[in-house]
C-alpha cells in the first residue's frame, strides 16, 4: 500500500503551486497550521543546497477533534503532511500523506472511519491541482 497519493504539476511555478494547493486544502475544510521550508532550513543549518521542498501541515479541525476524541494520542501523528517540491526537471509535485496508510498501526476501528473521511478530502484536494 502506497503511503501517499500525487499529483505532478507542469505549468506553474513553485509559488503557485504553494498557493493553488493552500486553496484546494482550505476547499476541503483545511487549514495550513505549519510550513516548513527544507530548501532554506538546509541551507541554513548543513550549508547545502536542495530544491525548492516545502511541507504544508494541513489540519481540518472538525477530523482533528473527532480523531483526538476517538484516540487520545492520535495527536502525535497530526497535523496531515502535504509536500510540494521541484523535480529534477522541474515539474512542481504534490503528495499528500495517506492517513490510512499512517493510521494502519492503530487498532481503532471508529480511527479508520474517520481516517477514510480525511483520506477523501485531501485525495480531492489533490486530485483537484
Amino acid at each position: 500500500m502506497e503511503y501517499y497519493f500525487n499529483k505532478t504539476l507542469t505549468d506553474f511555478t513553485f509559488e503557485e503551486v504553494i498557493g493553488r494547493t493552500t486553496q484546494a486544502l482550505q476547499n476541503e475544510g483545511f487549514g495550513i497550521l505549519t510550513e516548513i521550508d527544507l530548501k532554506t532550513t538546509l541551507k541554513n543549518k548543513l550549508d547545502v543546497d536542495f530544491p525548492n521542498y516545502k511541507i504544508l501541515g494541513a489540519c481540518n479541525p472538525g477530523f482533528a477533534h473527532k480523531a483526538l476524541l476517538a484516540e487520545n494520542k492520535i495527536g502525535t501523528m497530526l497535523p496531515c503532511n502535504v509536500i510540494v517540491r521541484e523535480t529534477k526537471n522541474g515539474s512542481i509535485e504534490v503528495a499528500a500523506v495517506d492517513p490510512i496508510a499512517s493510521m494502519m498501526g492503530v487498532e481503532n476501528e471508529s480511527l479508520g472511519l474517520i481516517a477514510e473521511e480525511v483520506r477523501s478530502k485531501l485525495k480531492k484536494a489533490v486530485d483537484s491541482l
